[in-house]
């Protein structure tokens, strides 16, 4: 075993970081992680685009290049170049944060500014990785947890409006958008609660795929563009083009600080599964991962890209922590990026059944939050008081953003996200608040 520590029996380990499983183990154990973030990666590009207004066949588009991206990057994070990756089993795919800017940036400027805003911004995490050491005091667990809350919140109403059917369906709200989506989140939650192993790790992704499979007779699918979708085709580098505008890329360069965070976090957490902290390399490696893997994302029109935690946690439950495996699904990742009907088939997806397995996901992200705070944080009054004036910040203007209508556009964008104005908040509230005993 490469990880040599005396508490190594407390972490369970079956293979360490460096250690190569049989490849009759192997292959298997990197599908599990492929299952365990297969959802997120296709939902959220769904969510995105569709929410920005994008045609079926485009978002079917994005979600063949969100795999293809995720499975580069996830070999990059594996194995390296040079200082670029973290060398550890990290598994990349879109990331949720950037979900409420993004859509917000999309409907008012168009999908060129999403991706050239999205590439401008990277060198924020690119360029904050040199100093990693220096900016991390700014981001305690008080202030990342409250910022991983009110990701969480955020997103909830884009789950809900998901599960009724989508904005524009003529059928918004009906007792079968709603009675598909709640057998979803049943099915998920029966799962999660009540089974255990594979079953429990993939109850998300099963809750989903069974809610598809009912759908089908009920009549809210549509695979035209499944069928009409090849099933090979080489990725296009800037099929939507670029635009660049100064306010969108402000606000996304927040929020790539705030996915460095996350990152960190997750970088940590895998080393922890071998019972050891993470290097300032492994973590500028993984950071520069992030940054790079989400500007190359952008070239490729695919949206920002980070570090999985739920692989992070099928890590520390299986105990399988080989970046071997890992590469393996970065693998699967990049095969099914080159088939289009795969794409098609995600972007098929009737709303509710996404509504009903995004709000269980996003519910989720909420909960991430909760335990970030809970494990590292006392609440006393000064970290409460904090806490609850960010969050009710945050909710203030994503819930009322008639609130800000005077405002200039760019601060109205800014400020409108209630990540940005609840992070913002909490991180300025820690750093001028003194300290309890």
């Amino acid at each position: 075993m490469s990880e040599n520590n005396p508490n190594r029996q407390e972490t369970m380990v079956k293979y360490g970081i460096d250690e190569k499983p049989p490849l009759q183990e192997a292959i298997p154990l990197g599908l599990q992680h492929v299952l365990a973030m297969f959802l997120s990666n296709t939902a959220l590009p769904v969510v995105i685009a569709t929410g920005i207004g994008l045609s079926t066949g485009n978002t079917a588009y994005i979600v063949q290049m969100a795999l293809f991206v995720a499975g580069i990057w996830t070999l990059i994070q594996c194995y390296g170049i040079k200082s670029v990756g973290a060398k550890l089993p990290v598994i990349m795919g879109t990331s949720a944060t950037f979900i409420g800017p993004l859509i917000a940036i999309g409907k008012q400027f168009g999908i060129a500014t999403v991706f050239g805003a999205s590439l401008v911004a990277s060198a924020v995490e690119i360029v904050l990785a040199q100093f990693i050491d220096k900016v991390r005091s700014f981001f305690p667990p008080l202030v990342t947890g409250t910022v991983v809350m009110l990701i969480g919140l955020s997103l909830v109403p884009v789950g809900i409006d998901y599960a009724a059917g989508g904005g524009a369906a003529a059928n918004y709200g009906s007792f079968l958008n709603l009675g598909v989506a709640l057998f979803v989140l049943i099915v998920t939650l029966a799962l999660n609660l009540f089974a255990s192993g594979f079953l429990r790790i993939s109850s998300v992704l099963i809750g989903i795929l069974a809610g598809y499979l009912v759908s089908i007779p009920l009549g809210l699918t549509d695979f035209s563009q499944v069928a009409q979708a090849g099933w090979f085709a080489v990725p296009t580098p800037l099929k939507f083009g670029l635009e660049f505008h100064a306010g969108p890329i402000f606000i996304l360069s927040f929020v790539y600080v705030i996915v460095l965070i996350e990152t960190i976090g997750d970088v940590s957490g895998t080393t922890a599964a071998v019972n050891r902290e993470a290097t300032n390399d492994e973590i500028k490696g993984g950071l520069l991962g992030d940054g790079f893997g989400s500007a190359f994302a952008s070239i490729f029109n695919a949206f920002p890209n980070t570090s999985y935690s739920q692989n992070v946690g099928v890590i520390n439950f299986t105990g399988v922590a080989s970046r071997h495996v890992a590469a393996i699904g970065g693998v699967f990742l990049l095969i099914m990026g080159l088939i289009p009907k795969v794409g098609g088939l995600v972007a098929a997806m009737p709303h509710p059944v996404l509504g009903g397995g995004a709000i269980v996901m996003f519910g989720m992200i909420f909960g991430s939050g909760l335990r970030i705070i809970h494990e590292d944080t006392v609440l006393n009054r000064r970290n409460t008081v904090i806490i609850s004036v960010s969050i009710a910040m945050g909710l203030a203007v994503e819930t009322t953003p008639s609130a800000l209508q005077n405002l200039p556009q760019t601060a109205r964008i800014f400020l409108g996200s209630g990540l940005i104005s609840g992070g913002l908040l909490a991180v300025i509230l820690n750093k001028i608040v003194p300290k309890e005993d």
